[in-house]
């Protein structure tokens, strides 16, 4: 079986006056700005380069020290942003799928998916690798939304 995991994060809520609030707009910029200069969100990224682009799509290679990593972001306009990587010898490949969801009034969220190439346990059935990758995932995206307020808080999202 192969790692698929999936979490929402809270962007807005209502309820909560210690968020501080985006608008969907804000939410979708800083979405795409994460596929168009990933060195704002992505530690330890030492380079990307756009190599293609279309109308919805970029594609990017990204050099982490000595390891290469290819991949293709897809924008569907206001809605989602899809990363979708090759498998290579450094790493597992799959897609990542951030989706905005507006389920009630003032509510915003997004949807990280993550399906990967890596097993969702090792030869022995031990699953701890996959819980530290989730865990790992979990953060990062998390950091994300954070250096996403940040941005909106600097005007920079519009």
């Amino acid at each position: 079986m192969k790692l698929r995991f999936e979490h929402l994060v809270e962007i807005n809520d209502p309820f909560r006056s210690d968020l501080d609030t985006l608008t969907p707009d804000q939410l979708w910029q800083g979405l795409v700005l994460r596929g168009l200069s990933p060195e704002l969100f992505v530690l330890g990224l030492d380079k990307c380069e756009i190599t293609a682009r279309g109308e919805g799509w970029v594609e990017r290679v990204l050099q982490f020290g000595q390891a290469t990593v290819r991949d293709r972001v897809v924008f569907e306009a206001r809605r989602s942003v899809r990363y979708e990587t090759a498998p290579t010898a450094e790493h597992a490949g799959g897609t990542l799928t951030m989706t905005i969801e507006t389920p009630g009034e003032g509510a915003l969220l997004v949807r990280f998916t993550y399906e990967t190439t890596m097993p969702a346990v090792d030869a022995s059935g031990d699953q701890r690798y996959a819980e530290i990758v989730k865990s790992a995932y979990h953060e990062s995206d998390l950091d994300t939304v954070r250096k996403i307020r940040e941005l909106a808080n600097i005007g920079r999202l519009g």
